[in-house]
């Protein structure tokens, strides 16, 4: 899920409502070193969307995972909005694992 996020400045150029009362069609890509493995539905007119959605990928050697937010706009290339960037060594080290994701 993403909670708080902003329009876009393209969304705002060609928005009928007022800056603060825009809603984005975000989707969420997914990516290991730089490799997109996955893409979540987009969800309509929210600036908090829930995906629960599930992506599986063998990764072997990978060093971080990036998830982006992008706005899925009509005409053109999507607009980019947020991301956040993971490293698997912080994760095993959050998790208390050394080697496996398996199940995560």
């Amino acid at each position: 899920e993403a909670v708080g996020l902003q329009p876009t400045r393209w969304s705002l150029r060609h928005s009928l409502f007022r800056k603060g009362y825009q809603l984005l069609d975000p989707y969420v890509t997914v990516s290991v070193d730089q490799v997109r493995v996955g893409q979540t539905s987009t969800k309509q007119k929210t600036n908090k969307p829930t995906y629960n959605e599930e992506f599986s990928a063998t990764v072997t050697d990978g060093h971080q995972i990036e998830l982006s937010v992008f706005h899925d706009t009509p005409i053109g290339y999507d607009d980019f909005v947020a991301n956040c960037t993971l490293h698997f060594q912080d994760l095993l080290r959050s998790a208390g694992s050394s080697d496996s994701f398996e199940g995560w």
